[in-house]
């Protein structure tokens, strides 16, 4: 037998439909989904005084990094400078002693890498009971070699620059007899001369004999030999004067080239 209440099994206990309810009823139970109202806790509104202050602050911010990249510009600027100012060097030919491979009022760049030299004692000699190591000095490229032209400080004033030719090594004997040139009692061949002699004053070190050029030094003439203060006057140039190769000449442009260097047959 069916326990089941007659009023259900009839349908007269179910729940109205919606279409039963009331309208105001069905307007309490319908939601919109179509437009969905925003999400206040997740997207705040900023109070306008906070909106105006970061306002205020976006120009000093943009200034400062303004600065900061002028800065760290013109710090880049001076560190390149000063690399190239170790390595390259101007220099202004004055006078006509080097006449005529170089002229009075060119502008040369000097190499000053290619001579670059250390002393590998020197670090040494800050240990206890080796102040007394002798110098020893490497050059990681190459000495001056003969037939360079060269840029160094005057040793009779080290404020100024001169230019001459290297013509004789440390350790070589020099000899000028005849108009020309002797190392190690062999000829100097020099074209650039174009025939000029070259002879000593009767005050010259040089007009007594052979010259021994030291261990620590170089020979260098002038090419303009009728016109040049060099080592037949003050005697071999110290190593530690030299400044540089001659290199470029960039001044005039009608003369922009390398500086000739010279090589001999006696190094052959």
């Amino acid at each position: 037998m069916n326990d089941t209440p007659l009023r259900h099994r009839l349908g007269l206990d179910q729940s109205p439909t919606t279409s039963d309810m009331p309208l105001q009823r069905r307007l309490r139970t319908v939601r919109p989904t179509a437009f969905p109202l925003p999400d206040v806790a997740t997207h705040p509104a900023q109070p306008d005084h906070l909106a105006r202050d970061t306002d205020a602050h976006e120009p000093i911010v943009s200034v400062r990094n303004i600065v900061k990249e002028m800065l760290e510009t013109a710090i880049f600027i001076l560190l390149i400078f000063f690399i190239v100012r170790g390595i390259v060097q101007n220099f202004k030919i004055e006078g006509s002693s080097m006449e005529p491979s170089l002229h009075s009022g060119q502008y040369i760049l000097v190499n000053k890498l290619v001579y670059f030299n250390f002393d590998v004692n020197a670090p040494l000699r800050l240990l206890p009971g080796n102040a007394d190591l002798p110098t020893r000095v490497v050059y990681p490229f190459h000495q001056p070699q003969r037939g360079d032209i060269v840029v160094f400080e005057y040793p009779g004033d080290v404020r100024k620059d001169y230019i001459k030719r290297v013509i004789g090594l440390p350790g070589e004997t020099i000899e000028i007899r005849d108009g020309s040139v002797y190392v190690n009692n062999q000829p100097l061949d020099e074209p650039y001369l174009q025939g000029a002699l070259t002879i000593c004053s009767i005050n010259d070190e040089c007009s007594q004999g052979p010259v021994v050029v030291p261990h620590d030094a170089i020979f260098v003439l002038g090419d303009n030999r009728s016109n040049s203060s060099d080592s037949r006057e003050w005697d071999a140039l110290p190593l530690d004067h030299v400044i540089g190769q001659a290199w470029i000449l960039y001044y005039p442009v009608s003369d922009w080239g390398v500086v000739p260097h010279r090589s001999y047959a006696i190094d052959r």
